[in-house]
């Protein structure tokens, strides 16, 4: 069973105004979803995402195992290691003023563990291109959001927290996609 340390999303909800478009996902069952992609690059991988675990706690809203859940064993490394674990959206055609809603949360356990959760964009239509080392982004160079960026124990929320981005700096209206990443450097079970 994964022991979540962090956990993107009750469920994902996307506004696209200038379309009249909403996307919204709440992770009921994480096997049907045909058009999300997982991938993760930590080194020695691991474990990926995985459906939600009640017996951890129970998701925002809707049935109790409504979320998808990552953590420190994306890596089976005895020693630190860079972890990079993604969950990528369907693409879409954004424009600026578009909203961007999810909710996320950690375990609530000691010790805790430093979590970090970077949301960042391609505009490179359908691709879903994010390299293959713990590093790399591929083309999902826009960092919309960074949460816990500097891996504090206590930055990363242990209830559910609502996280809003509208997006902005778009030339025109642009087909891509939303990476959700699990970025954690000197993590893993052999990390700090």
């Amino acid at each position: 069973m994964l022991k979540y340390v962090s956990l993107i999303c009750f469920y994902v909800s996307i506004s696209l105004p200038g379309i009249g478009q909403t996307f919204l996902e709440d992770f009921d069952n994480i096997s049907t979803l045909s058009d999300w992609f997982f991938q993760n690059n930590s080194a020695s991988q691991n474990q990926n995402w995985q459906q939600g675990d009640a017996t951890q706690f129970v998701s925002h809203q809707g049935a109790s195992n409504s979320f998808i859940g990552v953590g420190y064993q994306s890596s089976s490394a005895s020693t630190p290691v860079t972890l990079s674990n993604w969950a990528i959206t369907p693409s879409r055609t954004y424009n600026n003023g578009d909203i961007i809603t999810f909710y996320t949360r950690r375990i609530d356990a000691s010790p805790v563990f430093p979590d970090r959760l970077e949301v960042r964009l391609s505009e490179d239509g359908n691709n879903f291109n994010i390299g293959f080392a713990p590093e790399d982004v591929g083309t999902f160079t826009t960092l919309l959001l960074s949460i816990n960026p500097t891996l504090s124990t206590t930055a990363y929320p242990n209830t559910w927290t609502q996280y809003t981005i509208t997006i902005s700096g778009l030339s025109s209206p642009t087909n891509g996609r939303i990476g959700f990443r699990y970025y954690v450097t000197d993590g893993g079970p052999g990390g700090s």
